[in-house]
């Protein structure tokens, strides 16, 4: 039975991609998806209260519990965030570049709908509103499947997309959601379905990535969980550095670009030290720290673990590590870090340049908060995740990345001797 209703979403998805949109059209969709969310906020906060009664059952840890919270505030931002969307042109037909070539032929290189897009994601419903608007802008249907523990929220947030969609005479089956709760649906999405998808985006834990990137015949852009260091280099401004961990770090806790570890180079111990980690446990964090650390700072902390330096702990806790130079900092984070979001805090550019160059993070920052890592603050509309991948797309996934590209090519009736 759930193997039949997987095969006909797949089938409806593969017919809904066929349909043109015109931009117009696109905007249309997405702003009567606004107006249907806000007329029917109070429905959606009572669908995802049934979801946190559930996650209180189950004793879902406070970070995820958060993340899984709707209020009107939250509701305000998804509505803010599609709004956002439709402000960018189409990422659909876009010339890339044109040339022509002495034989006479004339090549465009023109983006293109990837295809149909599963999205496999744990806990946020607000996910659900992203992914969906942003895969429907970008011309792709989109199946999602949501974790079990924000069932009701997501499964109302696609219904008013769907709603959205038959307003104006579109197929509703650019938008699809997996409404089997079963942990089968997974293995038979990402080995039986290759026929009608063609892209998988896994959003979550490491667990969850890891599975799909193991078992999937479908190619998979990975979203890897945000082990994001700030390194503290030796030509460091003390001010600078005591606010850019405290934002990095607790500003918000629950998502991949919280900064996990910070790295001190040895020259800094005597002075920055107890500044740094007292503003953080001031600020209620909880401190791992190596020996090095323990000797400088003036307060019992815990002591830091092999382990510790691969946590991401999505919580007020923060591993704290002093390094000797820029190199061992890189090679620490390139070791221990998942290409995620990584910073340098220094005043020397030519320190900088040399961070930013040798590590192999998707994304890499000078002075700057970890917490940018984000769709929306590189200017992309939302995002459907952070790709860690070393194949592109990579860093925030936005309308832009969700394309691939195709050559047309013209002549005056050439043919090739």
């Amino acid at each position: 039975m759930m193997k039949k209703y997987l095969l006909e979403l797949g089938k409806k998805a593969k017919k809904a991609s066929i349909e043109y949109i015109n931009l117009k059209k696109k905007n249309k969709v997405l702003k009567d998806y606004c107006s249907l969310i806000l007329k029917n906020q109070k429905k959606i906060i009572l669908e995802n209260k049934k979801d946190l009664k559930k996650a209180k059952n189950k004793r879902l840890q406070e970070n995820l519990y958060t993340r899984l919270l709707i209020d009107e505030k939250k509701i305000s931002n998804i509505v803010n965030s599609i709004k956002d969307i439709v402000k960018f042109k189409d990422p659909v037909n876009q010339k890339l570049k044109k040339w022509k070539r002495p034989n006479g032929l004339k090549i465009e290189k023109i983006t293109t709908p990837i295809g149909v897009i599963a999205v496999i994601y744990e806990s946020r419903p607000n996910v659900t509103s992203d992914v969906a608007s942003l895969n429907f802008k970008s011309g792709n249907p989109v199946i999602l499947k949501g974790g079990s523990e924000a069932y009701y929220s997501n499964k109302i947030l696609t219904s008013l997309f769907r709603i959205a969609l038959r307003k104006n005479n579109i197929n509703e089956n650019y938008v699809q959601f997996i409404e089997h709760k079963s942990r089968s649906v997974v293995d038979f999405l990402l080995t039986k379905m290759t026929k009608y998808i063609d892209v998988v985006i896994p959003r979550g834990g490491k667990s969850l990535v890891k599975k799909v990137q193991n078992i999937s015949k479908i190619p998979v852009i990975g979203h890897l969980e945000g082990v994001c260091h700030t390194y503290i280099d030796k030509d460091a401004n003390l001010s600078m550095a005591k606010k850019i961990t405290l934002n990095a770090k607790l500003r918000n806790t629950a998502i991949c670009g919280a900064t996990e570890t910070i790295l001190i180079h040895q020259k800094l111990l005597k002075r920055f030290c107890n500044p740094i980690l007292l503003n953080l446990e001031n600020n209620g964090c909880k401190i791992i720290g190596d020996k090095k650390i323990q000797k400088f700072y003036n307060k019992k902390i815990i002591n830091a673990k092999i382990n510790d330096w691969s946590k991401e702990y999505l919580s007020s806790i923060v591993s704290i590590k002093s390094v000797k130079n820029i190199k061992e900092a890189v090679s620490h984070i390139n070791k221990f870090g998942t290409m995620h979001t990584d910073a340098i805090i220094t005043q020397n550019k030519n320190s900088a340049k040399k961070f930013l160059k040798e590590v192999k993070s998707s994304i890499a920052m000078h002075n700057t908060s970890t917490q940018f890592a984000d769709g929306g603050e590189f200017g992309f509309g939302g995002e459907v995740g952070i790709s860690t991948n070393t194949l592109p797309p990579r860093g925030p996934v936005g309308l832009n990345e969700l394309v691939s590209y195709k050559y047309n090519v013209s002549s005056n009736g050439k043919i090739r001797n």
